[in-house]
């Protein structure tokens, strides 16, 4: 007979079963012989153990801190779902997922809200041919692992983590030379399967990344992901005493102002149609910003700012038509320009005038190198060479998502970051107050309790 459970508060623990079904409350094994093959697991609960040395079976403790399906009290999840073939997305209860034999579980604690993702509410013509609903959407994120399957032998719970969301095959031609972020099999996180816009999120073991958390709280580890678009894009290219136009200030585009400013740009200058995020740019490091709704000759304007030449390096970051056919006319004779922004139709280039006339070097990119970028990206973000916390615009509870899609839809936010369950969002507003420049919503009231009087963190222009 299995003995009582212990009474539980508090913060989430860890539990070290073992191979016979003991328990034991508290014990973290970490470099002790608990780690050896099939000594036990770790099961991480949403509490504190507060009694001492329990005795219990498997299953039955299992069942007590996760649920199942034949429980009266098993636990149930927010997730944000594409739930049918129309614009909008539905938070709805769904139940909180079991591992497979690779997979882990993770509590979220942080996502962000990318422009996939708001293509999917939207709807649009990508999304209708690519999303098969119901879906949970989001790739993004930062969170705790609480329980792993079998075959799972370098993740255990308790791990803070975040992962990649381009899930490979590791067998093709790419795969196999290094270069599986181009490989032809790749199914993606929120996208072709169930993603992390949930309290829990389900993640192949192959793909996850590990997170130092004294060095990056929650809602900078959540944009390690897109952040490496920009860390890829820039690394192809010697910034260094290089002058540097940045066409499109979204997310990507503004990360890429501050890898070129970190990296000894001569000088960086941005382009977008929006006021916000060119202010935005101003403040990732952009000597001037110009928008192009403003100004007819944006190849002028760029030359202008850079004594009558033209620039060392384009980054074309938008994907519009007409940034790209300006970027060929504002880099120098004998430049670089790396396209990375992804336009919605075909778009017409003169080749011969564009291109080949001026000798030019083009380079199309997508993506990040798995895990090559990943390193480089918590390097800059670690040791603080990319501050990301001016970009953090918004925060809210799952509950407001429609709120955050009409912000990013009306070009009134840069990174969202949503704040999945109560006790993660308290964790997670914890670790920004040791930090400045972040500034709270009224809507997340709703899901943070008061701890007691606090100054809180001020919003900086």
């Amino acid at each position: 007979m299995p003995g009582r459970l212990p009474r539980v508060v508090g913060a989430p623990h860890l539990i070290y079963i073992g191979r016979r079904g003991h328990a034991r409350p508290g014990v973290d094994p970490e470099g002790s012989s608990l780690r050896s093959p099939g000594a036990g697991r770790m099961v991480l609960v949403d509490s504190i153990i507060i009694e001492g040395l329990i005795r219990a079976e498997v299953p039955a403790l299992e069942a007590r801190v996760h649920g199942n399906a034949g429980d009266a009290v098993a636990e149930m999840m927010k997730a944000i779902r594409k739930a049918e073939r129309a614009p909008g997305l539905t938070l709805q209860e769904v139940p909180v997922p079991r591992p497979g034999n690779d997979e882990v579980r993770v509590r979220v604690e942080a996502a962000s809200i990318c422009g996939t993702d708001l293509h999917i509410y939207l709807w649009d013509e990508w999304s209708q041919h690519r999303i098969v609903p119901p879906l949970t959407i989001g790739h993004e994120f930062a969170g705790t692992v609480v329980d792993v399957g079998k075959d799972v032998r370098h993740v255990r719970a308790g791990d803070y983590v975040s992962a990649e969301s381009h899930i490979t095959c590791g067998m093709c031609f790419q795969c196999r030379t290094g270069q599986a972020h181009m490989c032809e099999q790749t199914r993606i996180l929120g996208v072709d399967q169930d993603g992390v816009f949930a309290e829990y999120a389900m993640v192949p073991e192959a793909v996850i990344w590990k997170n130092d958390r004294s060095k990056l709280p929650p809602e900078i580890a959540t944009l390690q992901e897109p952040f490496g678009n920009a860390v890829f894009a820039t690394s192809v290219q010697d910034l260094a005493g290089r002058s540097v136009a940045v066409l499109g200030c979204g997310p990507i585009g503004l990360f890429t102002i501050g890898i070129a400013r970190a990296s000894g740009a001569a000088g960086v200058w941005g382009a977008d149609r929006t006021p916000f995020r060119l202010e935005l740019a101003k403040r990732m490091g952009a000597r001037d910003v110009v928008n192009v709704q403003d100004t007819k000759d944006i190849p002028a304007w760029f030359r202008e700012q850079n004594e009558g030449y033209g620039l060392d390096v384009v980054f074309e970051m938008s994907g519009s038509p007409r940034a790209i056919t300006d970027a060929f006319k504002i880099v120098r004779n004998g430049g670089r320009v790396i396209l990375f922004g992804i336009p919605s139709r075909p778009v017409e280039i003169d080749v011969a005038e564009a291109l080949i006339f001026k000798n030019l070097n083009v380079l199309a990119l997508n993506g990040r190198k798995i895990f090559e970028t990943w390193y480089k990206t918590r390097w800059m973000l670690e040791s603080g060479v990319v501050d990301l916390r001016p970009l953090i615009t918004h925060r809210y509870p799952l509950d407001d998502i429609d709120t955050a899609m009409r912000q990013l839809q009306a070009g009134e936010a840069c990174k969202i970051i949503l704040i999945p369950g109560k006790e993660a969002s308290q964790a997670a507003f914890s670790s920004l107050e040791s930090a400045a420049g972040f500034r709270d919503t009224p809507e997340m009231e709703r899901v943070r309790e008061p701890a007691g009087p606090r100054v809180r963190p001020k919003w900086t222009h």
